[in-house]
C-alpha cells in the first residue's frame, strides 16, 4: 500500500463513457491523486483524454504498466477485458478498482480476488450507487433504527434503451446495482428468489425485468428494471413499521413518510360484510431529510484513494461485487426456467 505523504499515481484503462469520468475525477477533483496515464486501443479516445492533461496515453495496457509506477488503476474497459486488465495491474503492483460487473463469470472473479491476495494489493469494485449521498444517508438512518423493523424494499430503475449496450441484457447491466445496494442496506442475504423477463426491443437479450426476493430477516424486496421507459427513473423505497423512506438516486433527495400516530378505523364494511371494524395506518407527514449532495463517482474514488493510503479495507469488498453479478445471472436463469430458486442452489452463489 502507498505511504501517506506523497501524491498517489493513478491510471485509467478504458476510455468509454465511464472511463472518461474516471479520468476527469482523478485529474480535476481529487487533490491527492495525480492522473499520470490512460490506456485504450482507440487513438482518438487517447487524444481526447490526454489533450490539456499531463497524463501519458498508451494504446497497450501492458506497455503502460511496464512504463509507469502506479498506485491506483481504474479498469473501465468492457467486461470481457476486466480479468486480463485487473490481473496485469495487480501483478504490476497497483491497487485496482474494476468497474461492475467485476468479471464475466465466477471463475474470473475468483481469479481476480485470489490474485489481489497473492499480490498484497487492494481490489475493489465500482458499485457507484453505494456512494450516492442519498443512499449513504439512508443507510445511516436505517442503522439508527429510524424505521424500526423493515418490511419491504423496492428498487425502481427505468429508462430508455442505451445504444452503448450490446453484450448483455438489462439484468446483468443494471440489476447488480440494486442487488448490491439492497444487501448493503439490509446486511442480510436472500433465501428465495424468482423473476420474470421479457425481450421487446433488444436484439439479443432481455430488456425488461421484474424480480422478487425474500431475505433471511423476513424482508421482501422487489426489483423493477427496464430499458423501455422514455424517461429515466432511479428510486429505492424502504418500508418499515414507522413509515417509509424514498431515496432518489438522480436528485439525491431522501424523503421520509411517517406513519401517523393515530390509526384510522373503517366502521362501515358494507351491507354484505360482517366482522370487526378494519383499522388502517393513517397517512403521516412527509419530511425531506438533509443530504449533502456530491458526485457519487468522486466520493467513490476518494474512498478508494483513502483506503489505499490507510491500508484498507476496500470500499466495496470484491466478494460483494461477485455475489451481485452471480445473483443477477441466477435471476436470469430463474426467469428463463420459471423456477423459484432457493436452498443449496442459492447458497452456492452466496458462499
Amino acid at each position: 500500500m502507498s505511504g501517506n505523504g506523497r501524491q498517489l499515481r493513478a491510471a485509467v484503462v478504458g476510455l468509454g463513457m465511464m472511463g472518461r469520468n474516471h479520468v476527469r475525477v482523478y485529474d480535476e477533483v481529487l487533490t491527492d491523486v495525480d492522473l499520470v496515464a490512460v490506456a485504450d486501443p482507440d487513438r482518438d479516445a487517447l487524444r481526447r483524454a490526454t489533450t490539456g492533461r499531463a497524463a501519458q496515453g498508451y494504446a497497450d495496457v501492458d506497455e503502460m504498466l511496464n512504463a509507469e509506477h502506479l498506485d491506483l488503476v481504474s479498469i473501465a474497459s468492457p467486461t470481457s477485458l476486466h480479468l486480463g486488465g485487473t490481473l496485469a495491474a495487480l501483478e504490476a503492483g497497483a491497487n485496482v478498482l474494476v468497474e461492475k460487473p467485476i468479471a464475466a463469470d465466477r471463475e474470473g472473479a475468483e481469479r481476480m480476488i485470489e490474485a489481489a491476495a497473492l499480490a498484497g494489493r487492494m481490489l475493489t469494485v465500482g458499485h457507484i450507487e453505494r456512494f450516492n449521498p442519498a443512499i449513504r444517508e439512508l443507510r445511516a438512518r436505517l442503522a439508527a433504527g429510524e424505521l424500526g423493523r423493515i418490511f419491504q424494499v423496492k428498487a425502481t430503475r427505468l429508462g430508455p434503451f442505451p445504444e452503448r449496450i450490446r453484450d448483455v441484457g438489462v439484468v446483468v447491466d443494471l440489476a447488480p446495482h440494486d442487488l448490491d445496494v439492497i444487501r448493503f442496506l439490509l446486511g442480510a442475504d436472500p433465501i428465495r428468489i424468482a423473476a420474470e423477463t421479457e425481450q421487446r426491443i433488444h436484439t439479443d437479450h432481455e430488456d425488461l425485468f421484474c424480480g422478487l426476493m425474500k431475505f433471511a430477516n423476513g424482508v421482501v424486496a422487489t426489483l423493477d428494471i427496464n430499458w423501455l421507459t422514455p424517461s429515466k427513473r432511479r428510486t429505492l423505497t424502504v418500508t418499515g413499521e414507522r413509515g417509509m423512506y424514498v431515496a432518489d438516486y438522480l436528485s439525491q433527495d431522501l424523503s421520509f413518510y411517517a406513519n401517523s400516530d393515530a390509526a384510522h378505523t373503517w366502521e362501515d364494511r358494507g351491507e354484505d360484510e360482517v366482522g370487526p371494524p378494519i383499522t388502517s395506518i393513517a397517512e403521516g407527514e412527509m419530511t425531506r431529510r438533509f443530504v449533502r449532495k456530491q458526485e457519487p463517482l468522486a466520493v467513490e474514488l476518494a474512498e478508494f484513494a483513502r483506503a489505499v493510503r490507510e491500508g484498507g479495507p476496500p470500499p466495496v469488498d470484491p466478494r460483494d461485487g461477485m455475489i451481485a453479478l452471480l445473483l443477477a445471472r441466477l435471476m436470469v436463469a430463474a426467469a428463463q426456467s420459471g423456477r423459484v430458486v432457493s436452498g443449496d442452489e442459492l447458497a452456492a452463489v452466496l458462499a
